[in-house]
């Protein structure tokens, strides 16, 4: 089941879904609009490959962290960037995150990804950019979270190593 508007505001009044900050203008009428925060990693290539089965301790060869209130996403070019929003949902609901359609019609191109029942945190998304740069506001609404309630709470609910994230996260093996 989609939750729809009506159910997005009580499961939020209810705190039984927790955004903050909340604005009441991010509610849309099936989902929630999450804004843009105030970080960006831009990934850049080292000319020699990220070994997953012996990460280096220092990820500067391959990331560039950078905080302000607004980015240029270059063609072509991929980021991580994260929500203003801290999140966190109960064992019964996942969503499903979507760039808004105005970024996507920009040539801007977010994979797809979820976020999981019991997950709890600040969302991390790589998007990647189109053929013309293209400039960012933080604060602007440009995620889409699509909620889904499940039949029945998950046995495992997410605890995983990205739980309780805030800011960017560079990845974790």
């Amino acid at each position: 089941m989609i939750l729809g508007d009506r159910d997005l505001r009580y499961y939020i009044k209810k705190g039984l879904i927790v955004v903050d900050p909340f604005d009441e203008s991010i509610i849309r009428e099936n989902g929630l609009d999450l804004r843009l925060g105030g970080e960006i990693a831009r990934m850049r290539n080292p000319g020699e490959p990220f070994d997953t089965k012996n990460p280096p301790s220092d990820y500067s060869k391959y990331y560039v962290i950078e905080r302000g209130d607004s980015f240029i996403i270059h063609p072509h070019e991929h980021v991580l960037l994260t929500t203003l929003e801290y999140i966190k949902l109960p064992d019964d609901i996942m969503a499903f995150v979507n760039l808004r359609s105005t970024y996507a019609r920009l040539g801007i191109y977010a994979p797809p990804t979820i976020v999981d029942a019991g997950f709890e945190g600040t969302l991390t998304i790589e998007l990647v950019g189109g053929q013309f740069p293209v400039k960012l506001y933080k604060g602007e609404r440009f995620l889409h979270l699509v909620f889904a309630k499940t039949t029945s709470p998950v046995e495992r609910p997410y605890r995983g190593k990205y739980q309780g994230q805030r800011g960017v996260m560079l990845p974790k093996f």
